[in-house]
């Protein structure tokens, strides 16, 4: 049975906490100022602006960040502070009872998609948006879809059609995230069910070759054969290898459904990039991919 998350209201309490790699101060304080100025309180967790060599505290300290912002009934949403790596590290030893008892948002993308999967199995959405490293540097649309999602507000995003598109419509759960991710967590504990789903990709500076590997092993898990549409979001600093690939990554992607035929659209605003708008994932939405646009609607 899902749990409700119930939107945020102003005064409800944020929480800005780093679970994987180190982060300045300033990119925090940066965020603490946006969000308190839509209305939310926001405190800094404890360990947040640390430093354990590439992370932002020891794993008993990051751990116990998370862990308190689980069991605070006061926390409503906590915001993950950046990505790198380190949140795999986290999620066996986390407690997430008290995320049934206290349904709340976490957001983030990146190496938070661990963390996205374990909430879909339990049942819960959570956000896959913008963290406090990339406040600054994002998209009003970014922030303002963020603020959408966190205070329960439809919203629908609207962009070009890309030639590389199949076009179709599609209704289901979004899921996904990093595809790198997602990948590693394929038949572990934390791969969850893609069934009826329309899932949702990105990655940063994967090889071509890396990208046909994982859709091979997506392919091989039957994920492929479950999903009603793919969303493809920014594929970043993509590598080639010396002797070119001979392929692009949408060709390659496109190889993996020749016999499929759902909905696909890629350059969609998501992921490391700018304008990196929010998505609700295990909500249902509808996607529709079009000849002269693609909209995906919450």
């Amino acid at each position: 049975m899902n749990q409700t998350i119930q939107p945020l209201q102003k005064g409800d309490l944020i929480e800005i906490l780093a679970p994987a790699k180190a982060i300045e101060e300033a990119h925090v304080v940066f965020a603490k100022s946006f969000l308190e100025g839509k209305g939310f309180k926001v405190r800094i967790s404890e360990n947040c602006l640390g430093e354990d060599n590439y992370f932002s505290g020891s794993i008993s300290e990051r751990l116990s960040d998370f862990q308190n912002a689980v069991d605070d009934p006061e926390v409503k949403a906590f915001v993950c502070a950046r990505g790198g790596y380190g949140c795999v590290q986290l999620v066996d030893k986390i407690q997430w009872a008290n995320s049934l008892r206290y349904p709340k948002w976490i957001v983030g993308f990146s190496d938070v998609t661990v963390f996205h999967q374990r909430i879909g199995i339990m049942g819960m959405e959570s956000i896959h948006g913008s963290m406090p490293l990339n406040f600054k540097k994002n998209s009003s649309d970014a922030l303002q879809t963020l603020v959408h999602a966190l205070t329960g507000n439809s919203y629908s995003i609207k962009v070009p059609s890309n030639s590389k598109n199949n076009l179709g419509e599609a209704k289901g759960r979004i899921l996904g995230g990093n595809l790198s991710i997602l990948y590693s967590l394929l038949g572990t504990n934390d791969g969850i069910d893609y069934s009826n789903s329309i899932l949702f990709i990105e990655d940063l500076a994967e090889q071509i070759y890396h990208i046909d590997r994982m859709f091979y092993a997506f392919n091989k898990a039957g994920v492929l054969d479950q999903i009603k549409g793919l969303v493809v979001g920014g594929m970043t600093d993509l590598k080639d290898t010396a002797t070119p690939f001979g392929m692009s990554y949408e060709d390659v992607i496109l190889s993996h459904f020749e016999y499929r035929n759902i909905p696909i659209c890629f350059n969609f605003p998501a992921g490391h990039i700018d304008d990196n708008r929010a998505l609700i994932l295990g909500k249902e939405a509808s996607l529709s991919v079009q000849k002269e646009k693609v909209q995906l609607s919450f």
